[in-house]
């Protein structure tokens, strides 16, 4: 069975969890009226991201904490899953992190970023990631990767070989680097057969700027909807049938020579 996949591209409430809590649930709320399952958002969608180190340890969030228990109810009373990003108390670090709760309101996967980006990330975060688990939801497997760990081809390829059908990836993506979401992503859905959401930011933070260019991607790589740089809503059906279909007519998985390929992970 199909599902529908809305995608918001925002500018969203920097510093302001509060107010990123009600975007969330005007957002939930107008893509369950469009008919969306399942709505995607942004890289530290509840803090912004540009926050710095002291701003990021007190936003940060332990799972059982009133703000995710409300995005918790904002999915059950709308009737629609999420998945969105937010700084995560984990222990005495802080981890860049991506919720996905289901819509009875169920936290399914809790996913940690495991590439950090420069100094930006590497001030503000800590790898606390375990690897790339897959979620089973409404007929499918479902994945995480948070912005700059789909840069890396192992993140989808390894999700892929999992049996992975759809990856989410809330990010925050800056110039100068329009070819990740004018080419990379595209790519990564084909080689991998996998549906891609890509769920960017736009507009600007103190000090930062974003370039938008949202996108969801099928398996034969094909741009389903695409954002330009304003905030956006994006819808998409996700398709088991076509799934198939395209993994039966392209078999680029069932052709891999692993024997050949030690040295990419040494």
């Amino acid at each position: 069975m199909s599902i529908t996949l809305a995608l918001c591209q925002t500018e969203g409430r920097f510093a302001d969890p509060a107010g990123a809590l009600d975007l969330l649930a005007a957002e939930a709320r107008d893509a369950a009226s469009a008919g969306a399952d399942l709505l995607v958002l942004p890289e530290l969608f509840l803090s912004g991201y540009n926050l710095g180190p002291a701003r990021a340890r007190a936003l940060a969030l332990a799972p059982e904490s009133p703000a995710l228990a409300r995005a918790q109810e904002i999915a059950r009373v709308e009737g629609i899953a999420l998945c969105f990003g937010f700084p995560e108390l984990v222990g005495d670090a802080v981890a860049n992190s991506a919720a996905l709760i289901d819509e009875a309101g169920g936290v399914r996967l809790i996913y940690r970023k495991a590439h950090l980006f420069g100094d930006l990330d590497r001030d503000m975060f800590a790898v606390r990631g375990e690897g790339f688990p897959l979620v089973a939801w409404r007929g499918l497997s479902l994945g995480v990767a948070i912005c700059y760990d789909i840069e890396f081809p192992e993140t989808a390829r390894v999700m892929a070989l999992a049996g992975a059908d759809l990856v989410l990836v809330p990010t925050a993506l800056m110039p100068p680097y329009h070819v990740v979401a004018d080419a990379l992503i595209p790519a990564r859905a084909y080689e991998n057969q996998v549906y891609i959401a890509y769920a960017n930011r736009c507009g600007s933070e103190p000090g930062l700027d974003y370039i938008g260019q949202s996108s969801i991607c099928g398996p034969d790589g094909a741009v389903l909807a695409r954002a330009g740089a304003t905030p956006t809503r994006l819808l998409a059906r996700i398709d088991p049938a076509h799934l198939a279909e395209t993994r039966r007519r392209d078999t680029l998985l069932a052709d891999r020579r692993p024997a050949l390929y030690g040295a990419i992970a040494s």
